[in-house]
């Protein structure tokens, strides 16, 4: 089969804004951005594959001795290459909904009969498709996904050769509704594009009777459109302890004590995306701003112990998000010492999802628990 040039130019146009949106989309997030965005996003995608079909040979034999013939050979052609292109919009973190056009290809057959007779067929699918589609994340970066849909398909079946009296029509063609299915992969390469591998069964007429199933196996990109907006860096207020104010005298006053350090506690909250690129444990280059600032907030400042701990949402396995976070918050150890700080007095943990701030429930509350906090005890010769 030679495919529609129209889609062709499709999955090359998806293609290229995947790749030019993936540097500008691409997340800022502890376990992926993706299943609080999509919850609002549209997305379009295209697939290419290969496709097969189990044509009935005993049945054509049958038919073909039944007028009269003695079948000397036969050969089917049960492979071709299909493509569908879709577009969907993310009902929830689990379940969307994608509708489609798709090609299955040409297949067909050929035989030989006694008397120099011969016999072709050739039969095409193509056609339209809604489904459901559930997505269930394995780790932050794959997920399984599932369908079911209906399908309308249009079958154009041509008939050629010398023994066409064992057909009564040479080119029927047909148009009927039928199921689909499909399993298969996604893997996120970013926040916005992601690639797919599936296995999809199509429930087919062949316009002259034959019921039977074509399935396409095909490998494909998605994109969704859109960008979450940028979160920017919580910081809580600098909480200070006040000294008592020395007692009044009638006498004329001393000369001025000198003021005693002021204990004070600093605990500064920054979200995950202000920090780390998607999926990574390697402060970026805004991250370094964010946490020089901070540095310079603790200028004299005598720290007695720093904590870094970093905390994920629920999206993920326990142990992936208990790693991730104390890898991030290792990483925050490692740039804080490169500017001077002392590193018997800094700690690390990391919590994964055990100590959420907000409700995982919703897209709102799991942002807030993508963070690292840094807390710092120490004292000051002044209050800022």
């Amino acid at each position: 089969m030679k495919i529609n040039n129209k889609a062709v130019a499709a999955i090359v146009l998806l293609g290229t804004a995947a790749c030019s949106g993936g540097a500008v989309a691409s997340s800022d997030d502890d376990t992926f951005i993706n299943p609080d965005w999509a919850n609002t996003t549209w997305y379009a995608g295209a697939t290419l594959g290969q496709s097969r079909a189990a044509i009935d040979e005993q049945r054509i034999r049958a038919s073909l001795i039944a007028n009269g013939a003695t079948v000397t050979g036969f050969s089917t052609s049960e492979r071709d290459r299909g493509f569908s292109v879709f577009v969907g919009k993310q009902l929830n973190r689990y379940f969307a909904v994608e509708a489609g056009y798709f090609d299955l290809g040409k297949f067909g057959v050929n035989a030989t009969t006694s008397g120099n007779g011969t016999f072709g067929g050739e039969a095409s699918f193509k056609g339209g498709n809604l489904d459901l589609v559930g997505q269930y994340p394995l780790t932050e970066r794959f997920s399984f996904l599932g369908r079911v849909g209906a399908k309308y398909t249009r079958t154009n079946t041509h008939f050629q050769g010398n023994r066409l009296n064992a057909v009564t029509d040479p080119n029927p063609s047909q148009r009927k509704a039928g199921a689909k299915f499909g399993l298969g992969l996604e893997y996120k390469l970013s926040e916005a594009l992601a690639m797919r591998a599936e296995v999809t069964r199509f429930r087919i007429n062949d316009a002259v009777g034959n019921r039977g199933d074509v399935d396409l196996m095909s490998l494909g990109i998605s994109y969704k459109f859109g960008r979450p907006a940028e979160r920017p860096v919580v910081a809580a207020a600098a909480v200070v302890v006040p000294q008592a104010a020395p007692a009044m005298m009638e006498a004329p006053p001393p000369p001025p004590l000198p003021t005693p350090p002021q204990p004070v506690s600093e605990k500064v909250a920054f979200a995950a995306e202000a920090l780390f690129d998607f999926d990574r444990a390697v402060v970026k280059p805004e991250g370094r701003v964010a946490l020089d600032a901070f540095v310079g907030k603790l200028q004299g400042m005598s720290t007695e112990v720093m904590i870094a701990v970093g905390h994920t949402d629920s999206v993920g396995s326990d142990a992936y998000n208990n790693q991730l976070s104390l890898r991030r918050a290792e990483a925050v150890k490692a740039y804080l010492i490169s500017k001077g700080l002392d590193p018997a007095r800094l700690y690390t943990e990391g919590k994964g999802k055990s100590m959420p701030a907000a409700s995982n429930a919703s897209a709102e509350g799991r942002a807030k628990n993508r963070r690292v906090v840094i807390e710092v005890v120490g004292t000051r010769s002044f209050v800022r």
